[in-house]
């Protein structure tokens, strides 16, 4: 009697989570080596412009990661926590940390994850409204979005340095708010909703985001700096190539993958601190 062999599935086409966030970590690299070595005139531009889809592609793999985790709050509260880690670090190079910031006044502010905790919240609203929880979801929707202004007005009456002392320290910390965010910020809400209201058809998600960063960055900065021309939108206004992250997003075969789930959390900070130090050492002989 022979015994038959059932033979293994193929490996579906395309790319899978983890591949995706490998390859947004390499982008990611080239983007912070420019960001921290522009000084030296000897990084290619090239390496900014195609670090701008690494962003986006994390951002993709957040609401994935948000929408398939087993367990949410941990899922929502590890970034939070290292988020407010990292806004304490950020903020002590305006208050306390003066010896570490490099001599030209550079210090890292990466505040990404901060950016991507205020989008979870929201994207957590979303779902509450979705499941006709309507009161706390609408909370969680609006409060990150209006709490800037409320924090602008406090600040406006409240002028004592404790005060503004206080605030800032919150804002960089315990309650991050979006507008106050220089790597991400209001921007990164934006997209992230969208990637998150059109996550249910790939095409059309991709379609809604290239329609979104179209708007927001080409047409806000025709807006704010008409003088730009042509070619300034490939030398200094290049923020909207990250339309390009939309390539790999589309080959997303909608699997996990194999890898490390907490590469991305110390790798994120690690290699921050890490090219910081680097550059700050350099710029001794520069």
């Amino acid at each position: 009697m022979s015994q038959s062999t059932a033979k293994p599935s193929p490996a579906p086409k395309g790319l899978s989570g983890f591949a995706l966030k490998y390859l947004a970590m390499a982008l990611m690299v080239l983007d912070h080596i420019e960001y921290f070595f522009a000084y030296t005139g000897k990084v290619p531009l090239l390496f900014s412009q195609l670090g701008r889809m690494a962003a986006p592609l994390f951002l993709f793999c957040l609401i994935e990661g948000f929408t398939h985790t087993r367990n949410r709050r941990k899922y929502v509260l590890r970034i939070y926590l290292l988020s407010v880690v990292m806004g304490a670090v950020q903020f002590s190079f305006y208050n306390i940390g003066y010896m570490l910031v490099r001599p030209d006044g550079f210090f890292p502010q990466n505040q990404m994850l901060a950016s991507f905790a205020i989008l979870l919240v929201v994207l957590q609203g979303f779902d509450w409204c979705g499941r006709k929880k309507w009161g706390r979801g609408l909370a969680a929707i609006l409060i990150p979005v209006f709490l800037p202004f409320l924090a602008a007005m406090l600040m406006s009456v409240f002028q004592s340095p404790g005060w503004n002392f206080s605030f800032s320290l919150l804002a960089f910390t315990l309650l991050p708010l979006h507008s106050f965010i220089m790597d991400g910020g209001t921007a990164t809400l934006l997209f992230g909703i969208i990637l998150y209201l059109f996550r249910k058809n790939r095409k059309t998600q991709a379609a809604a985001f290239v329609v979104t960063c179209v708007l927001w960055d080409i047409l806000r900065l025709r807006l704010m700096a008409p003088q730009l021309g042509f070619a300034d939108f490939f030398t200094v206004a290049y923020e909207w190539m990250e339309v390009f992250a939309v390539i790999p997003m589309l080959c997303y075969n909608g699997t996990r993958g194999q890898g490390s789930k907490s590469l991305f959390y110390w790798f994120y900070p690690v290699h921050i601190y890490v090219l910081y130090a680097l550059s700050f050492v350099l710029f001794q002989f520069v």
